[in-house]
């Protein structure tokens, strides 16, 4: 017989190697075949109920690391949720309507796009969401996240799209629909007007022009010279062919300058100095001081075009840049517009959709907008009306989709009143109602809600949800009758939007159907689409009901803090106007994913990382890992290092669990378990540490605050585990006898903190700790899969245990430390090799010396060292460092090494049984006979 064979060594199929990439997807056909998701739903069938409604994903392209995230952390929340003893659904959802898709699609039809119908057009366009929702779902699915995958929604399914359109005549129908002239921000590129929510600021450089207008008549101010110029500076010369007035502020004084060539500005009196300098004028005199209102009824000669331009006043006008007289050209601008409604000016604008200029002159006539701005300064140079030009790089809105430069352009569109119904007082109530992470996020929204203008929600675009109103074709007035319109789309609930382009109106509108002022019975359908924020804001609609497992209002929204000005607002917006509340209880947000160096992930710059990079390299889980130990509220950095050391923090907590399983390869739960108040003493301890541990994690989990869960539970099995406790178990794990209550005690332990560690990381080791919960020994009956179970409570592993006398290990792991410390300068000093060729003896008094008798047995197990004496004793080879009031001191053990334990010992004798009638200690021997009469 060998020594070897008579120690209880580990022994599991466990491997260190965790082999994600190959392992994750066995475990998701497994999810499958036992249908996870509904058997999760009927077990949580009666448990509270909670809501984490999705946030759609653009079905346009392939997920992204942001994306991935993003669902993670949903998923996260979740899983937690329900193993918090809720019934937590997730229904999955995908954004397919609007320009993105469209502008795929037109690329992949190219010419062909002419020859087709709008509904053609259409068709092509679901194809190409489809593709992309179904790639989607196969990834979110890869990286572990549960949901009803087979029946998700999507705004352009027919039901959803019936939703949408019946919403929009919610709205009509109470009075907060209306079409007008309006300066919109326009892409010329996509042809369409754009939202708040769809603009982007980037750097762009733009000419920087002085111009003058002449005086051309009306009532002058008193002292006023003749032959002046009112000098404007824009950076838009192709809005100067729309230029209709010079607007002046009221209360702003206003001189003439005269250079030193004899020409005569004028500019506002506090910027003169910067007029001279930027445009290289010497002020050779100044004269006047007259205020903004005496100009208002003076005319001036336009620079080019033969057309005078009024004064008028306008608060707007402010000193922090130009000259103060602002060229204003109503049909480019809003405060433009609103200026010329006051003085009844047209909304002049000579720009058509695609961003050409439709009249004037022949130098820039035809031209792109910005293409004319060069022939416009040279017209300007040529007639004398250039004062100065030069380049500058400032913020321009862009288009969030294409990223090209955005125009106000003013065109008829359909807007919702932010005032009507008190939209927006009724809105900023219900944000403070909301439970908003980080709490910064009520004011970034209150302030948006206050602030925006009023919402316009037409597109002129095909693939989306038509504004579903018609016009009398005889007179053109709008039928109104919301009873009627709602029959009218019916259809949508069985065809879809398609309906509203394969039908006539007629066929549409319930038969017989008269216009009301005329009597005509032909009518024209509006053509334009909905904003696709409406679609998407109208999800908690389409989604959510009043009662069952979906139930309205959602407790929360989890996304990307751009999502203030986007999903977050017009779901808000929405469910205001048409349920009068917030369609959130909560709302969670998250940081931009970002590179290493804090860059955001682009192609172009090729630092992105891809999530599938990473799953077949690393495994779904340690992108998971990364989700869960970032804290996600700010900007996340995340690179290839993080990732390299997210594996081997993971390599980590796997070897615990390898230690658990490796050492409970003989134990029987349902046989072996020791009553708590029979359990050794440290190992009541390490349950009441992993019971506080469980109390802090599942307070952590409620918070959502998913890093404080993994960075307590890695500090936890690095810490007090494995570089602890496992430390002081070893020895009576392997060398004690099998079925002894002293090795039951230390195996009833790890069972226990293992089964509850397992629940507790499920969430974000979703594959790894289906593995370990399949290998972990059974109490009883097995849950198919730990995401079917609930987190440990602290009453669970506290249960028996006498908490108050356990609260003194805290002191002896200080002890402990300090003996380490010893152990180790005495290592160095050569006075030992192992820690188990040492004798330690203790030197202490008052209640530590106290305390260290107390529990003299189970300090030779504790500091991993043969021989613990207490007391003085002179003629030591080596003695630490006092600690508050300790003296420890270290010398060689006594006797010979066990050649079983490797303990040393005064009463080593033969054991003739075994080959070579090895050395066997006192405790090793018993264990021998009863491993031989076996």
């Amino acid at each position: 017989m060998k020594l070897k064979d008579t120690l209880n060594l580990p022994k599991t199929d466990f491997s260190m190697k965790a082999n994600l990439p190959r392992r994750e997807p066995q475990w998701l056909e497994r999810w499958e075949e036992i249908g996870l998701y509904q058997k999760l739903r009927e077990e949580r069938r009666d448990a509270p109920l909670f809501v984490l409604h999705d946030g759609p994903p653009y079905a346009n392209d392939d997920i992204h690391l942001g994306t991935a995230i993003n669902k993670i952390l949903k998923d996260l929340v979740v899983k937690s949720k329900s193993m918090l003893g809720f019934n937590a659904p997730f229904v999955p959802g995908w954004d397919c309507h609007g320009l993105p898709i469209e502008n795929k699609v037109d690329k992949k039809l190219g010419a062909k796009k002419q020859g087709l119908s709008p509904l053609e057009i259409r068709k092509a366009c679901r194809e190409h969401a489809e593709g992309f929702v179904e790639r989607h779902r196969n990834d979110f699915k890869r990286l572990g996240c549960l949901g009803r995958w087979e029946d998700p929604y999507r705004t352009m399914n027919f039901e959803y799209e019936h939703t949408i359109a019946d919403t929009f005549l919610t709205f009509l129908e109470n009075g907060a629909v209306y079409k007008g002239l309006r300066p919109v921000l326009w892409c010329w590129n996509d042809r369409t007007a754009l939202a708040e929510a769809e603009i982007e600021y980037e750097d762009k450089t733009s000419p920087s022009i002085w111009v003058r207008y002449a005086v051309a008549g009306g009532e002058k101010p008193a002292g006023f010279p003749g032959d002046v110029f009112a000098v404007i500076w824009t950076t838009t010369p192709w809005t100067l062919p729309a230029s209709l007035a010079l607007a002046f502020h009221p209360q702003l004084r206003y001189a003439v300058v005269e250079s030193s060539s004899g020409e005569r500005f004028l500019v506002a009196e506090d910027l003169v100095k910067r007029f001279s300098e930027e445009c290289g004028i010497e002020v050779a005199r100044q004269t006047g001081q007259w205020t903004g209102t005496q100009f208002e009824g003076m005319t001036f000669h336009h620079p080019f075009l033969d057309r005078t331009v009024r004064a008028v006043l306008a608060d707007y006008v402010t000193l922090e840049q130009g000259s103060g007289v602002v060229h204003t050209a109503p049909g480019h601008g809003a405060d433009d517009f609103y200026t010329g409604e006051k003085y009844g000016i047209e909304a002049y604008c000579p720009v058509d959709e695609a961003g050409r200029i439709t009249e004037g002159p022949e130098e820039y006539k035809g031209k792109k907008i910005f293409a004319a701005n060069a022939p416009i300064i040279e017209l300007l140079q040529q007639r004398g009306a250039l004062v100065a030009h030069q380049e500058i790089e400032h913020s321009y809105p862009h288009c969030w989709r294409c990223h090209k430069p955005l125009i106000f352009r003013a065109t008829e569109q359909w807007f919702i009143s932010l005032e009507a119904n008190g939209l927006r007082k009724t809105a900023l109530e219900e944000i403070k109602k909301v439970q908003w992470t980080p709490g910064w996020g009520g004011d970034r929204i209150s302030d948006m809600i206050g602030n925006r203008p009023d919402w316009c929600i037409s597109r002129q675009r095909v693939w989306g949800v038509p504004i579903t109103v018609v016009s009398c074709e005889g007179c053109g007035e709008r039928l109104t009758d919301t009873k009627i319109l709602r029959q009218a789309i019916e259809r949508f609930k069985t065809e879809g939007a398609d309906a509203w382009y394969k039908y006539s109106a007629e066929e549409l509108l319930p038969a017989g159907t008269k216009c009301a002022k005329c009597g005509h019975e032909k009518f024209r359908k509006e053509m334009d689409i909905l904003d696709v924020w409406f679609d998407s804001g109208s999800s908690h609609l389409a989604v959510l009901r009043e009662e069952g497992e979906n139930r309205w209002p959602a407790d929360i929204y989890l996304e990307g803090n751009d999502q203030y000005r986007g999903w977050f607002h017009s779901s808000l917006l929405i469910a205001v106007g048409a349920k009068g509340a917030a369609p959130y209880r909560g709302v969670v947000t998250h940081g931009w994913v970002l590179d290493g160096n804090g860059a955001p992930m682009s192609k172009s710059l090729g630092n992105v990382i891809a999530p599938r990079e990473i799953w077949e390299k690393y495994g779904a889980d340690i992108l998971r890992l990364v989700a869960a130990s970032i804290d996600y509220h700010s900007d996340m950095k995340i690179s290839q290092g993080l990732l390299g050391q997210s594996a081997e923090a993971y390599r980590k907590v796997r070897n615990t669990f390898r230690y658990c399983l490796g050492n409970l390869y003989d134990f029987n739960p349902a046989e072996d378990m020791v009553p708590a108040d029979e359990m050794e003493e440290i190992d009541r301890w390490a349950l009441a540490k992993t019971a506080e541990l469980v109390e802090a994690c599942r307070a952590a989990y409620d918070s959502y605050a998913f890093y404080r869960v993994w960075h307590q539970v890695f500090n936890f099995c690095v810490v007090d585990l494995s570089a602890t406790y496992f430390d002081m178990l070893k020895d009576r794990l392997y060398t004690f006898g099998a079925k002894s209550r002293a090795r039951r005690s230390g195996q009833t332990a790890i069972y226990r903190i293992a089964h509850a560690l397992t629940r507790l990381l499920a969430p974000i080791l979703s594959f790894t700790t289906e593995e370990i919960w399949e290998k972990l020994p059974a109490e009883g009956k097995r849950l198919a899969s730990v995401h079917l179970a609930e987190f440990p409570r602290r009453e669970e592993l506290e249960a028996g245990l006498s908490t108050k006398k356990l609260s003194t290990w805290g002191t002896l792991i200080e002890v402990r430390d300090q003996v380490l410390k010893a152990l180790e300068t005495a290592r160095q000093a050569k006075i030992i090799g192992s820690s188990l060729e040492a004798e330690v003896r203790l030197t202490a008094e008052g209640d530590l010396g106290a305390l260290l008798d107390q529990h003299r047995e189970q300090l030779r197990a504790l500091f991993i060292v043969s021989q613990v004496s207490l007391g003085e004793d002179d003629g030591v080879d080596f003695e630490g460092a006092g600690y508050s009031g300790l003296q420890v001191a270290v010398r060689k053990a006594k006797g010979e090494k066990c050649e079983r334990c490797w303990n040393y010992s005064e009463q080593v004798r033969p054991f003739a049984e075994f080959a070579g009638s090895p050395g066997i200690c006192e405790r090793c021997a018993p264990v021998l006979e009863e491993f031989i009469l076996a």
